[in-house]
């Protein structure tokens, strides 16, 4: 992302309509292919057409993920990818895998250079000899290495991944790199997991192959979108998601973009599910039947434990939250190891893998499952991968391990279709990958699962059925996908179904004007100094988009693209605003994640400094801005970068709460050497006091002798009363920071300082930093209510009000280009002034029609005290 505060130039090419509609047009994108033209008998032969066709299509593109189910044929895949690259681009290439996994890609490399495997038939064979006859490159070398002194100045290398995240081997020696299985980096930490993938940022050519990843982790594939170039990542999950602006982290794809997402997503990504999506044959790929066993053990019922007030509970309830879960997996442990018990001592003969996720679980089956061998966490890496290779050939029976561990990679099909499942849990891509160790294609026996769970356990499990269902669709979802556009003939400008431009439509009242429309082109139509304020909350660049058109400013890849569309809105602005009067935009600056700006701590775009130097470009005269303070804690439940545990870790990554700010921009009046617009804003001593000027203007205040309450007083009283008693006393008094600190203190003790908002916030002292904004009083309330999409901070009703008194007069017309659900309009109409909005999104526009056509009503009916007056004037003329 681009942050600098450089000078915006006005636009070269001039505003016009012609200008503008060329910007737009180049907003699409398409996808880039960077890599190589292949000829169909560049392949090796021995690979199937489905593994063909993906092979040319993944080196063509250079840079793409391979997402094929379980027995496809992955590393196959991936072995020729490297190799074809290499032979066109030279250098060494290097292949990432789970612990376990380098035996399936060293019995493949011998498989791809000899045909020596019973699948293979003789001809298949004579074909190899003939295609390698004189052409060395078609022959993989496959080395194993830990550290980059081990690997050689060509051909193709495996590692595990743990020896790149412990900084023993660098990516970017390599040419080409291919991720297998890159999901079990999730096991590392979510931290951990983001950071990796920015390890590859100088390798040239880059892909990713897995099976299916659930489609429901959108953050997995916006990460491997990222590692491999296709997009940003903030601004992929800017794009297609919808976030929670008050919880970080929590996604949803937004309904009416969903298509475009998976569009998009098929353009770098091939999901296959059967060779048949691409038109080819199934022949020889069929699933084996898949065999599911539940066995609910009992629970102790009759222990129900005890509320935190000792209150005993009669009956145990079903495990719901971490901690209970927790607990009902520690009591329930005896019954359900004696459940695995009898399973295994049912069938003495089979191959078996236990599943569990806890050490209290792998310590109690290696005491009731004889011959049992463990894999953990915390064993040798070279003694891990040998249990894991010694169970998939054969030569041990029994293995227990977690599906975090194991659970990804393995290929454990050719002595084993049993598993057994020491207990349950809500991590389901952990559980479906350690089903399809077994259930895959080419597996030629039945798959038996057997689930051991609790009484108190069946909403874990009635949830883990549901998402195996969800898991189902989506999966049938991405085939159908492929089936329609296949490998090559969907590029990103068909994928974006994205249009340019929107039916115009206008609606207005007696004193209000609203249009819906591309707010440059509906500008562009207002007369010249047709405006006496306007007032607004630009988009903050793309931290947002709220349509699916390319004129939605929201829709831009970095700062200064989105600058570059403002520089079509700015002079307009200026040019319809009246000579010396002002403009009061409202901006806020963004909050930069380490993780993808590769700094490591969160950091601070000042996007309302660009803002600034923006608009004195284009000729405004910056005038100041008003600061309104902002909670830190409703913050930090947004961002997770103020956390009060990494204050205590360390102090030095800490900044500060972000505020709003409101930037008074005035435009220049038509005589400079005199200071009034050119018709000023006039106030009458009646209606405008000395005492109203002073607070505007600066707002000293002596104090009168009052305290700040004690904590002992404060803690009394409960969190809601206390939000509104500490500010207000807190203007009363001389503030001190150390009283305010142990007043906070004192309700931590007690257990009553709120974790969801902050309730000791200060007052404020000057007239341009207002504390007093009542957050939750806005439309976009309502619109929560309703469940669309919520502002990061919209606009309040008490900011408006007080920019339309001070700095217009009634019957005057105040104007927002960004109007939204016409906030600015509403509050216009509703102080004696005109209002006009213009917006590009057709729900928040005719939302906001109808609380425009409500203020109107409201307007026009009288008060109480009206029908009074009306009733007496109507009694005296009656009586003359």
């Amino acid at each position: 992302m681009t942050h600098a505060l450089n000078l915006p130039a006005s636009p070269a090419s001039g505003s016009g309509p012609g200008a503008y509609r060329s910007f737009l047009e180049q907003k699409v994108r398409t996808t880039v292919s960077m890599g190589f033209n292949v000829a169909d008998e560049d392949v090796n032969p021995l690979l199937l057409p489905h593994q063909r066709a993906i092979v040319r299509w993944a080196v063509k593109g250079g840079r793409r993920a391979i997402f094929l189910k379980f027995g496809l044929g992955k590393s196959f895949i991936q072995l020729e990818v490297q190799r074809l690259t290499l032979m066109f681009a030279g250098g060494r290439g290097l292949i990432s895998a789970p612990l376990g996994v380098r035996q399936e890609f060293m019995r493949d490399t011998q498989k791809l250079n000899t045909g020596d495997d019973p699948a293979f038939t003789d001809e298949q064979r004579a074909a190899l000899r003939r295609w390698q006859a004189g052409h060395p490159e078609r022959f993989i070398a496959l080395k194993f290495i830990r550290s980059i002194d081990e690997a050689e100045a060509t051909g193709q290398h495996i590692t595990n991944y743990e020896s790149i995240r412990d900084g023993k081997l660098d990516p970017n020696e390599f040419t080409s790199a291919s991720l297998d299985e890159a999901s079990v980096l999730r096991s590392f930490g979510s931290k951990t997991y983001q950071t990796f993938l920015t390890l590859f940022d100088q390798v040239r050519f880059r892909f990713v192959a897995t099976a299916t990843p659930s489609p429901n982790r959108y953050k997995e594939l916006i990460h491997y979108a990222g590692f491999l170039g296709i997009l940003d990542t903030g601004l992929a999950l800017t794009r297609w998601f919808q976030r929670n602006s008050e919880k970080a982290g929590d996604l949803t794809l937004y309904p009416h973009k969903e298509a475009e997402f998976w569009a998009w997503l098929h353009s770098w990504a091939i999901f296959l599910q059967r060779p048949s999506d691409l038109g080819f044959s199934d022949a020889g790929y069929d699933l084996p039947p898949l065999v599911v066993r539940w066995h609910e053990v009992p629970t102790n019922l009759a222990d129900g434990g005890a509320e935190r007030d000792g209150q005993g509970i009669l009956f145990r309830r079903g495990a719901v939250g971490l901690a209970e879960e927790a607990k009902e997996r520690r009591d329930s442990l005896p019954n359900r190891i004696a459940k695995v018990r009898e399973l295994i001592e049912a069938r003495p003969n089979d191959h078996v893998v236990i599943w569990h996720d806890r050490e209290d679980e792998r310590h109690a089956i290696a005491a009731a499952v004889p011959g049992v061998v463990s894999v953990y966490g915390t064993q040798d890496l070279d003694e891990r991968e040998a249990a894991v290779i010694g169970f998939s050939e054969g030569r041990i029976q029994r293995l227990s391990t977690k599906p975090i561990i194991a659970g990804s990679g393995c290929n454990l099909q050719r002595h084993c279709a049993w598993a057994v499942y020491a207990g349950v849990g809500h991590k389901f891509n952990d559980f479906i990958q350690s089903v399809h160790r077994f259930h895959r294609f080419q597996q030629r026996n039945t798959v038996e699962l057997d689930i051991v769970f609790t009484e108190a356990e069946r909403g874990i499990v009635a949830d883990l059925k549901a998402k195996w269902e969800r898991h189902n669709q989506m999966v049938e979802k991405m085939s159908e996908l492929i089936r329609q556009h296949g490998l090559d003939s969907l590029s990103m400008a068909e994928a974006l179904t994205r249009s340019i431009g929107v039916d115009r439509i206008e609606v207005s009242g007696d004193d209000w004007t609203v249009v819906l429309n591309d707010t440059v082109e509906e500008t562009q139509r207002m007369e010249t100094n047709s405006v006496d304020l306007l007032v607004t909350s630009i988009p903050f660049a793309n931290q947002y988009e709220y349509t699916d058109k390319y004129n939605d400013f929201g829709h831009t890849d970095t700062n200064a693209h989105f600058w570059g569309q403002m520089d079509f809105l700015t002079p307009e602005l200026l040019r319809v605003l009246r000579p010396g009067r002002l403009a009061c935009v409202h901006v806020k600056d963004r909050i930069l994640f380490g993780a993808v700006t590769g700094k490591g701590l969160p950091t601070v775009s000042p996007f309302h400094a660009e803002a600034i130097f923006h608009y004195a470009a284009h000729g405004f005269d910056y005038m100041g801005m008003v600061t309104v303070i902002t909670d830190v804690v409703r913050e930090n439940n947004q961002t997770y970068r103020l956390g009060y545990s990494e204050m205590l870790k360390d102090g030095t990554k800490m900044g500060v709460g972000c505020p709003e700010y409101i930037l008074l921009l005035h435009k220049p009046q038509s005589n400079r050497t005199k200071s009034y617009a050119d018709d000023p804003v006039v106030k009458s001593r009646d209606g405008y006091s000395l005492a109203r000027w002073q607070v505007d203007a600066h707002a000293f205040w002596r104090s009168s002798g009052d305290r700040l309450p004690t904590p002992d007083e404060l803690a009394a009283l409960g969190p809601e009363i206390l939000a509104k008693a500490f500010t207000e006393a807190s203007l009363r008094a001389v503030y001190d920071f150390e009283a305010h600190v142990r007043v906070g203190e004192a309700l931590e003790g007690r257990h009553k300082l709120p974790s969801t908002f902050m309730s000791l916030a200060p007052g404020s002292w000057h007239p341009d930093v207002w504390h007093d904004v009542v957050r939750m009083r806005t439309l976009n309330s309502e619109q929560a209510r309703k469940g669309l999409e919520q502002h990061l901070c919209p606009l309040q009703f008490d900011i408006v009000d007080r920019l339309i008194e001070r700095y217009s007069e009634r019957g005057e017309l105040v104007f927002d280009p960004f109007s939204g659900l016409h906030t600015v309009p509403n509050r216009a109409i509703r102080m004696g002034r005109r209002g006009r909005g213009h917006e590009l999104n057709a729900i928040s526009f005719f939302d906001g029609v109808a609380h425009l056509q409500a203020a109107e009503r409201e307007i026009s009916i009288p008060s109480l005290f009206d029908l009074e007056k009306f009733e007496g004037a109507a009694r005296q003329g009656a009586a003359a």
